[in-house]
């Protein structure tokens, strides 16, 4: 019986054919890092303190600076042990009764009493509009920052798996491009969101296409090439993500208006749909339907292209009543969880970023570039170890890192910055490789879905990471890290207990799991 690996040795495993789509596909991966992570700079939390109306009116009359006014509306107040100014209380004064002219530096009002703020806040913008400053996201209603992060992975969830279905049972091609539909117009519909509950709403839809589209163009790539290949376009298909991770501070630092920022984000997703007169079928999905005719319509372009000719006969015997125990199957993976305790702690130091007070545009720029030595780790380490063991590893190490950097004093901050990168390099490593060795576990006729399945804990991971990370922060600005690394060690254990995929061929029936040497 001759499979489409054997085909592929005649029609050519990586040549010019397969590098030109796989050359379109990665740029896929590039504006998804501003989806996946853009909350850094859109949901930018500034410094802030109660606006009093009537300071507001002095200040202007007076010409006060900012810290004139805010001193005479803000009380101090004891933040572990280090003295100031509140962000949420205000000086409970009712200037109609008070004497408050433009000379007003004698006035003392240590011994006022306090209240929530009235008026709504000011803001210490620094350039900068978020969707914070504009639906006023602070103090009791910070927690609503969250929702923002975890609505998009809401629909990070629902999509994956409802994308992940359509692309088994109707095609990658497809799949991927109505994704990209529903992308440009959920994307622009967020950038013209009215009030803070349709920006959740829109956000939801968003994130519906934007992975499961992702994961679909992931798919396709690695079913087209030959199986020595299969590592290497798997990984540069995810670094392509790190490049955007280091394009979108540069963007952010010059766009400076969260809306219009999403708008460029999302102007990619329709310049993909061009992607209809540039990508094919993947040929291993058609064989899997029975559509050898498409099959091979596609497989003898690919030849062609690739100045190569096919002299074997298409033939993929795809076994019934597998479809039920393989989904089944899915469930049971220890990778489910792995997904799930990765995405949390990769989540997780990234917007860890934009709450520690430096220059978030070098913090996260610095962070990104940390993300291409892991690229460059899996390359070289998952042909010659295997894929369990550097799997494993990297969670390990991250976890430690995670511990570390929490203990490390602040006085310490260039040993502390170095500690970080070796975890944030860790972590990247554990979630680049959770996707690949996903892939490589499924059969061909429900891989798209067996990977969307395994993604779903991931989200679930995304939705849970910004309430742990923020709300913790409160309490401790390092607890989170030390919820981290404990997962991030649970993790490195489940890796463990995965088959290893070394050199094993992308599988097309049960079989071909159950018994890869048969």
């Amino acid at each position: 019986m001759t499979t489409f690996d054997d085909i592929l040795e005649e029609a050519g495993k990586f040549g010019h054919f397969q590098k030109r789509i796989f050359a379109l596909l990665c740029m896929v991966s590039m504006p998804w890092a501003g989806v996946y992570v853009g909350i850094v700079f859109q949901g930018f939390t500034p410094d802030h303190w109660c606006r009093d109306s009537a300071v507001v009116e002095r200040r202007q009359a007076c010409g006060w600076s900012l810290a004139d006014s805010r001193r005479l509306t803000v009380p101090m107040v004891n933040n572990s042990g280090v003295l100031q100014q509140s962000s949420c209380e205000q000086y409970e004064v009712d200037w109609n009764t008070t004497a408050l002219t433009c000379d007003s530096q004698e006035l003392d009002l240590s011994k006022t009493p306090t209240t929530a703020c009235k008026d709504g806040w000011e803001y210490d913008y620094a350039g900068r509009q978020s969707f914070v400053t504009e639906f006023d996201l602070v103090c009791s209603d910070a927690w609503l920052v969250d929702m923002y992060q975890a609505t998009l992975n809401v629909g990070f969830l629902v999509g994956s798996i409802a994308i992940g279905y359509l692309a088994d049972r109707f095609g990658r091609k497809i799949s991927f491009l109505m994704s990209n539909l529903l992308n440009g117009i959920a994307g622009i519909l967020v950038a013209v969101a009215p009030n803070y509950t349709s920006l959740l709403v829109l956000r939801t839809f968003y994130g519906f296409g934007v992975k499961g589209g992702w994961v679909a163009g992931y798919v396709l790539i690695t079913e087209i090439v030959g199986v020595e290949y299969r590592r290497t376009v798997g990984v540069i298909y995810q670094m392509f993500f790190s490049v955007g991770i280091l394009i979108l501070p540069l963007l952010a630092y010059f766009i400076t208006d969260w809306r219009w920022l999403q708008v460029v984000i999302t102007a990619p997703y329709i310049l993909f749909l061009s992607y209809y007169w540039f990508i094919p079928e993947s040929p291993r999905w058609l064989l899997s339907q029975n559509k050898n005719s498409k099959a091979v319509e596609i497989t003898e372009a690919m030849a062609k292209e690739n100045k190569m000719t096919l002299s074997k006969n298409i033939e993929v015997e795809i076994k019934t009543n597998e479809k039920n125990k393989t989904i089944i199957t899915l469930l049971h993976s220890p990778s489910v969880s792995s997904r799930f305790t990765s995405a949390v702690v990769y989540q997780g130091l990234i917007m860890r970023l934009g709450i520690l007070g430096g220059n978030v545009y070098i913090d996260f720029l610095i962070s990104g570039l940390v993300e291409f030595p892991a690229a460059f780790l899996i390359l070289f380490t998952i042909e010659r170890i295997g894929r369990r063991i550097p799997f494993a590893s990297a969670n390990i190490v991250a976890g430690a890192a995670c511990f570390i950097t929490a203990l490390i004093p602040d006085s310490m901050f260039w040993f502390k910055t170095v500690v970080a990168c070796i975890g944030r390099l860790g972590i990247t490593m554990a979630f680049e490789m959770v996707v690949f060795v996903n892939t490589e576990l499924y059969p061909t006729f429900v891989r798209n879905l067996g990977v969307s399945v395994c993604s779903t804990l991931c989200d679930v991971g995304g939705i849970v990471a910004p309430f742990l990370l923020y709300r913790l922060a409160v309490i401790w600005l390092e607890l989170p890290l030390i919820i981290f690394g404990s997962l991030a060690f649970l993790a490195g254990g489940l890796v463990l207990l995965l088959p290893e995929t070394r050199g094993v061929p992308l599988p097309d029936t049960i079989d071909d799991i159950e018994f890869p040497d048969r």
